[in-house]
């Protein structure tokens, strides 16, 4: 479904991702665990088309993603959910998970939104208040939400339980947990992979850029 081949990626001078490789097939759930400063976030918005590639491919199905605009990867249904959440403060939680509709423009979006309030009650008990009003981990859930969209084929999520309460962490776990048992096709990167040891199909180690199979 996703394959990555020898993926390498430079910031400036530096090279951040080398010759970075891994694969993810349906419905699996795969970790990609190292410290902060291993090269996950880099390689997660490479995927997304953010970062451009020195050299590689990225196969998605059919397509090879280092040839396409970063805009279409809603269109081909990949969801993605940074680290940093990225919530646009002046609008309400539903607005913010209601973006990526505007953008691609879903025919289903109704029935989608209320899976995704089926699976996250929270979020729809938090849909009218601003972002701005949010903990963290509140804000957390509305990221999953809006990735979750247009993340039908695959889910990209950076560090959903990083920063956040035990409480929260462990809500999280559920819901992805609950994810992976509808059969969502998802990468998580993180930098402990604790939380997560007994969902995950595989898990890949990154180190410096360098990505192996644990």
């Amino acid at each position: 479904m996703l394959a990555l081949e020898k993926i390498n990626v430079d910031i400036g001078p530096v090279g951040i991702l080398k010759n970075a490789s891994l694969n993810l097939n349906q419905g699996e759930m795969i970790g990609l665990i190292g410290r902060n400063g291993a090269g996950k976030t880099t390689l997660l918005k490479t995927i997304m088309g953010i970062l451009k590639t020195k050299s590689g491919t990225i196969a998605f199905e059919d397509s090879d993603l280092v040839k396409l605009p970063s805009e279409k990867r809603a269109n081909m249904l990949i969801g993605y959910m940074p680290e940093d959440r990225r919530l646009i403060p002046s609008m309400s939680s539903e607005e913010n998970i209601m973006i990526p509709v505007w953008a691609v423009g879903l025919d289903d979006w109704r029935e989608r939104l209320d899976w995704i309030y089926k699976i996250i009650p929270e979020a729809y008990d938090l849909k009218d208040r601003p972002s701005t009003s949010l903990s963290g981990g509140q804000q957390k859930l509305i990221a999953l939400s809006r990735a979750l969209m247009v993340g039908r084929k695959l889910l990209l999520l950076d560090e959903p339980t990083e920063g956040i309460a035990p409480a929260l962490t462990k809500r999280i776990i559920e819901i992805l947990n609950n994810l992976k048992k509808q059969g969502v096709t998802t990468l998580v990167a993180e930098s402990n992979e604790k939380h997560y040891e007994k969902m995950l199909d595989r898990t890949f180690i990154i180190e410096r850029g360098e990505i192996k199979l644990k």
